[in-house]
This record gives structure tokens, sequence and C-alpha cells, in this order.
């Protein structure tokens, strides 16, 4: 039994980071974290992560490359062979995603009314070398990281680590990311970032004009972006799984 209960979970995480790749979570042709890291951001052991790994790896979605700047890559192209995983992982999860997506809206827009109403300057400088340097990141993983520094930035500013660890805590559940967010498939993650780009300009003058009721709306409808990400691919998914059956 505790092998079928292994082979199981080994399955789950399989799919989760085959979901992950699919959302845009980690984009075609960057490193994957370290088992290390991958371990506790999934809650399993990191031989549970290595046989995920190496399932994904002989999948095709992955490549190993050795030497200093070797490591786990996610491949260019997303195989058809693993569709079928994803559009079960969605239909399983739906229900929990919506509920996840809104209440990650609404931590972040209380987050933001707090750091509307509680920012320093010190912060405003912060937020204002956050949000140019997500400006001038390159396309692609650059830019997903400078998008979790400048919501790190936004988070930091409201000065309640309650809520701070709350988030957190509950995006880990959401996105092995967080607090970074999906940008979607290669086709579409250039034009998720442009809209990222307009937002993150509101958001920021929002928090330093102090305009509390501002900042929360355009937090909420900001973040809203994971869940219209998670649609887009669960409909991929669907139809890819549909044709792959047929």
């Amino acid at each position: 039994m505790a092998e079928i209960d292994d082979a199981s979970l080994v399955e789950r995480v399989t799919e989760r980071l085959i979901t992950a790749v699919a959302v845009g979570e980690f984009l075609p042709g960057t490193r994957l974290p370290a088992e290390r890291e991958l371990s506790p951001l999934l809650g399993v052991g990191r031989t549970t992560v290595r046989a995920a790994l190496d399932d994904l790896s002989t999948r095709g979605l992955i490549e190993r490359r050795r030497g200093r700047s070797g490591g786990t890559f996610v491949a260019e192209q997303w195989p058809d062979s693993v569709v079928v995983g994803v559009d079960r992982w969605f239909e399983q999860r739906w229900s929990d995603l919506v509920d996840a997506c809104t209440a990650s809206s609404m931590l972040h827009a209380s987050l933001a009314r707090l750091a509307a109403e509680r920012r320093t300057d010190a912060d405003i400088a912060i937020l204002r070398e956050r949000l140019g340097a997500f400006h001038a990141a390159e396309s692609g993983d650059p830019k997903q990281r400078a998008d979790s520094l400048l919501h790190l930035s936004i988070i930091d500013a409201a000065h309640n680590t309650a809520l701070r660890d709350i988030l957190l805590e509950h995006e880990r559940h959401l996105s092995l990311s967080a607090p970074a967010h999906p940008w979607g498939d290669r086709e579409s993650h250039r034009g998720m970032e442009s809209r990222a780009a307009r937002e993150h300009d509101a958001i920021v003058a929002a928090i330093v004009t102090a305009s509390p009721d501002e900042a929360a709306e355009l937090a909420r409808r900001h973040v809203q972006i994971d869940l219209e990400l998670f649609a887009e691919a669960r409909a991929f998914a669907r139809r890819r799984a549909a044709a792959a059956r047929d």
C-alpha cells in the first residue's frame, strides 16, 4: 500500500509542476528552483521531488544541464503528452483555485490600502526604485523576478507583519513562485508584461499620493490577472486533452 501511496504522491507533485509551467509560473528556458527549495514549496520530501522531476524529464517537459551554469530548465516546447494530466488537475482543483485567487486579490487589496496609509519616505523611494527596475528588466524571467520584488515592496510598505505572513503563506499554495505571478504561455506573456507595467504604475502612484481606496481597488483588479491566466490555461488544456483523446 505504501508504494501505491508514494506513486500517487509523485503523480500529484508531477501534475502540480506541469501546471506551474502551463500557466507561466516558470517560463520556457528558465531554471527551476533546486530540489531543496522545491521540497518545502510543495510540502513533500526531496525524494518525491526528485522522482517527479525524473518523470518530467522523461516526458520532455524539463531538461537537465551539467556544468557551472547547469541545473534543471523548463523545455522550450510543451509536449502533447502532458496535457491530459494538466486537464485533470484543473478539473479537480478549479473551485479551489477560484476561491484561492479571490482570497489573494482581497489580501493584496488590503495591503495596498495600508501601504497608501502608512508608507514612509523610505518606502516611497524603494517603491520607485523597484518600479523602475521592473520597467528596465528584460522580458521573461528577469521581469518576473522584478515583479516579485515590486510586490514585496508594496507588501512591506503596509507595515503589517501579520497580513504579510498570511498572504505569503496563502500564495505558496497558489503559486510556487509567490509573490511573483504567472505570465501565461510564450505567446501571451509579453502582452501580460505590458499590462502589468501599466497597472504597477497606477498602484504605485496611488500609494505614493496616499489614495488608499484607489490603491486597494487597483491592487484587487491587478491580482485577478492570476485567475484569468488559470482560466486560459484550463481552456487550453481542455482543448488539447480532447484532441489527444480523439
